[in-house]
């Protein structure tokens, strides 16, 4: 998949995986433009949980229910696929459309939770006039919402500082 023309990334004037320019708010520490991207890691989740729930919605076109794997073969209701090795076949069981959709749901619910507290304009400043999370008061976007989108940084939108604080390169 190719990333979007006009990504939010590109309309803000600095390269993927570059750190956002920084700009002082009448006294404040500097504060990275447009929150440290703090709207697009939240839009970023949603959009990949969209992409993960129609695909495995798309898979159960039968409700059928839960995958089986049994030994080598994976019973996907329609049809039982064989000729794996029993440790991918259990993985790919594990996997089923239901268990996705009810991981998806979970991690939607996890990312409403989790709302942006912008320091500018807050009468009740955040602790140390910087942008925080209701949820949690850490930084923002806060450690279970970069956690959120660890598995996605392989895709193209993914931007670098979005990974854990303790997993950036320096």
């Amino acid at each position: 998949m190719s990333p979007p023309t006009g990504s939010a990334i590109e309309a803000a004037g600095h390269r993927r995986g570059a750190p956002a320019p920084l700009k002082r708010v009448s006294g404040r520490q500097p504060i990275a433009d447009d929150a440290l991207m703090s709207d697009d890691v939240v839009e970023f989740l949603r959009a990949r949980l969209h992409e993960v729930a129609e695909l495995a919605g798309r898979c159960d076109g039968d409700d059928c229910g839960q995958w089986t794997a049994h030994g080598d073969t994976v019973d996907f209701c329609q049809m039982d696929l064989s000729g794996f090795d029993p440790t991918i076949a259990q993985h790919v069981a594990l996997h089923d459309p239901a268990r996705v959709l009810r991981d998806v749901e979970a991690k939607r619910r996890v990312l409403a939770r989790h709302v942006l507290s912008p320091a500018i304009d807050d009468p009740e400043l955040p602790w140390d006039n910087r942008n925080d999370c209701q949820y949690d008061g850490e930084d923002w976007p806060c450690p279970d919402l970069l956690d959120l989108a660890l598995p996605y940084a392989d895709h193209p939108d993914h931007c670098e500082q979005w990974w854990p604080h303790q997993m950036r390169t320096r």
